[in-house]
């Protein structure tokens, strides 16, 4: 387990002590966030009319506003993901399975290349037995 950090931040023009087990320039990047939000909200027509209850609960509802959406976009790229995954998945399998065919496919060619050849051979052997035969009996009707 990490070691306990504490990291002096300005929020709000006001210095605070934050402790945690996360680095310094993480806990300064959260209290930039803040300010952030307080900067844009105080530069919104007619926030300073609020009272200071009202101001840092709308500040609270915009800030879990961006967090709702970004945990809603987060959520879709997961989906995203895992529909991507399952798509390789198949296409993997689908390879496969191809690679599969292509190699019977390979072999089948192979037995009838083979096939033929032998059949090439035997067909030379009679084409030679059938010219015999063919002159043999041509001899003996020259006799």
């Amino acid at each position: 387990m990490s070691a306990k950090k504490s990291a002096e931040v300005l929020i709000g023009g006001r210095v605070y002590t934050l402790s945690g087990y996360e680095e310094e320039d993480y806990l300064q990047r959260v209290a930039a966030y803040i300010n952030n939000k307080l900067t844009e909200f105080n530069e919104m027509e007619g926030t300073a009319y609020l009272s200071a209850d009202m101001r840092n609960t709308l500040i609270e509802l915009n800030i879990a506003d961006d967090y709702f959406k970004a945990k809603e976009t987060i959520e879709k790229q997961e989906e995203d993901i895992e529909r991507k995954d399952k798509e390789i998945y198949d296409l993997k399998h689908d390879l496969i399975s191809d690679q599969v065919k292509v190699e019977e496919l390979e072999e089948t060619i192979s037995n009838l290349e083979s096939e033929k050849k032998e059949l090439l051979r035997i067909k030379s052997k009679l084409e030679a037995s059938l010219e015999d035969a063919l002159l043999g009996s041509l001899d003996s009707n020259d006799k």
